[in-house]
């Protein structure tokens, strides 16, 4: 998953699917596709502001960071307004070989070329496994996710979920074939491919040849007979797992160096973000205009101005009934609102003294007003909204009804104060919240929560911060409050979430039957078993007291009269997910 104004949920190497104001440029009249001549710049706004080029790290896993990956950087596959998976022949093709062993074969074509004018060869592809298998890896965990021995290469914000052997390279270095440990039920949303070999290989101090021999011939990590660390490997995965983290434009150019449509030119740190077109890519996905020029708004109030004043041409904000209100009284504009495979959540940090004790654990979310921040802050935009009832599925989704008869979600229907001093017996706990200050609907669920728990001798005390984002694999607090929006397919999300020492499992959750099943849901294939498998992991999540789902999140996009094209997407990638269709 990812965050957006939250975080994102990982679909592993799947696309990461995910402000403030400018003035739309007028530039003068270019090819923008073989077909289509424009002389446009579009300029849209985003809630939060790029955090770093790398989206799959702890770090980097931000709605924002996964938006300008699926942009700048290729992808295999895209999805479409329902969440069917669209082979991108841009960059090539991926087929499945046989299913005893799962064998997939990935082939670029044959003038794919980065940016720079490199071409794509299979060492790209090479690169891309190695990132997301986490084959060489021989590192032990503690139960709070540190490496007690042991290596561990490449951090990943979806952690490992899938095994394959050493994988073979073909078609005259221009293609990869993965073959399974076992079966893998999401892929066909593995894209094995994110930044230039070339460029990682310099940042190690070596060839792209040699870093590819190194992958050839480092053995598979053991982790109960650790080798020592491979100094290559070392080096490039130091430089992905860090060296993509920016707060401004990287004075080193080749960080930007990219795959995708499109190619970052400037930034202006707290105000703005440029695009211009990949010169080197060819295909059905090249943009119709000149430039993206993406703002970084955080209010909502203040992207809606931004829109009415000509500022930007297309907003995403948070969703709110001030914001339906504004933007459907002003003129010339588009409305577009629907659900969001995305939902508020406060978790209960499992590394906290303070919830080491489960009954204050349970005695904490007994206090929570779900219903009365479902009221203020989604109802009045969707009356038949209601309080979301399970940490894995979403209203509407196969499932959902079914687990919450039966995953102990009732216990928290409503706010019960007596029991939870009952529980307490007599403790009166201080609880420290991590949340978004920036983000008004956070705001508004951390005082709520703060008044309930204060009925029950519980003192919440403000961690929020604008950087939110960037401590929650800190896990300097004891509960924390943001949004996890899914890429809409694949089940990824799971073991990022619940397996023990994912880098994605923020909270330190620690129940080894959940870990377990957690795993085993990668390689489930049969439908029933893996629906039964999610039920599982629902209810030990309530029993343990994880903590609790408080919404699915509405969203909205609005346009000006002046761009077409930008049709609405609940998913992970959020309004950029057709940027190819725009026009200006």
């Amino acid at each position: 998953m990812t965050i957006r104004g939250r975080l994102a949920r990982n679909t592993v190497t799947a696309v990461a699917v995910a402000g403030v104001v400018a003035i739309a440029l007028v530039g003068c009249t270019t090819t923008g596709s073989s077909t289509t001549k424009t002389s446009k710049n579009i300029t849209i706004a985003q809630v939060n502001e790029a955090t770093s080029f790398n989206w799959n790290t702890p770090q980097g896993n931000l709605d924002t960071n996964g938006e300008i990956n699926y942009i700048t950087q290729p992808q295999f596959f895209t999805l479409d307004q329902k969440f069917n998976i669209i082979p991108n022949k841009d960059l090539g093709t991926y087929k499945k070989l046989s299913d005893n062993p799962l064998k997939v074969q990935y082939t670029l074509n044959s003038d794919d070329k980065w940016s720079d004018g490199t071409a794509m060869t299979a060492d790209d592809l090479m690169l891309g496994w190695a990132i997301n298998s986490c084959y060489y890896d021989s590192a032990s965990f503690n139960d709070d996710g540190d490496v007690t021995k042991g290596t561990q290469y490449f951090s990943t914000a979806g952690g490992c979920v899938f095994q394959t052997n050493l994988p073979t390279i073909g078609n005259n270095n221009h293609s990869i074939t993965f073959t399974y440990d076992q079966p893998y039920v999401d892929w066909n949303i593995v894209n094995p491919i994110q930044f230039p070999a070339h460029v990682v290989a310099k940042k190690a101090g070596v060839s792209t040849a040699a870093l590819t021999k190194a992958f050839k011939s480092t053995p598979k990590g053991d982790v109960d007979n650790p080798a020592a660390a491979n100094a290559v490997l070392t080096k490039a995965a130091k430089f992905v797992n860090t060296g993509y983290d920016a707060t401004a434009l990287p004075k080193d150019k080749s960080l930007l160096v990219s795959g995708g449509p499109l190619m970052v030119s400037s930034w202006t740190p707290k105000q703005s973000m440029t695009f211009v077109k990949n010169p080197e890519y060819k295909g059905d996905h090249q943009v119709k205009f000149d430039k993206l020029i993406m703002r970084f708004i955080g209010d909502a109030n203040a992207q809606v101005t931004a829109l009415q004043n000509g500022e930007v041409d297309a907003i995403q904000p948070q969703a709110s009934a001030d914001t339906v209100k504004a933007l459907k009284a002003a003129t010339g504009t588009k409305v577009q609102q629907g659900n969001q495979v995305a939902y508020d959540h406060i978790d209960l940090n499992f590394k906290s003294s303070v919830f080491s004790d489960p009954t204050v654990r349970q005695a904490f979310l007994l206090t929570i007003p779900r219903e009365d921040i479902l009221k203020a802050i989604v109802t009045p935009i969707n009356p038949d909204a209601k309080v979301l009832d399970s940490q894995i599925f979403l209203p509407g989704q196969e499932g959902y009804e079914d687990s919450v008869k039966d995953n102990g979600s009732s216990a928290y229907d409503k706010v019960d104060i007596e029991k939870a001093k009952q529980l307490l017996a007599g403790k009166t706990p201080t609880v420290k919240i991590l949340y978004n200050t920036g983000n008004p609907n956070r705001v508004d669920s951390f005082q709520a929560i703060q008044a309930s728990a204060a009925k029950a001798g519980i003192t919440v005390t403000d961690g929020g911060s604008p950087d939110w984002s960037s401590l929650l694999s800190g896990g300097d607090y004891d509960a924390s409050i943001f949004g996890w929006i899914n890429p809409g397919v694949g089940n990824a999300a799971i073991p990022q979430l619940f397996q023990i020492g994912n880098p994605g499992n923020y909270t330190g959750y620690n129940d080894k039957a959940a870990s377990d099943l957690a795993v085993k849901t990668q390689t489930t294939l049969d439908a029933s078993k893996l629906l039964d498998e999610k039920k599982q992991i629902d209810k030990l999540a309530f029993t343990d007291g994880y903590g609790l789902p408080l919404f699915q999140l509405p969203g909205i996009f609005a346009t000006n009269d002046k761009v077409k094209g930008i049709g609405y997407f609940g998913g992970q990638t959020g309004m950029v997910w057709n940027i190819w269709d725009w026009t200006k």
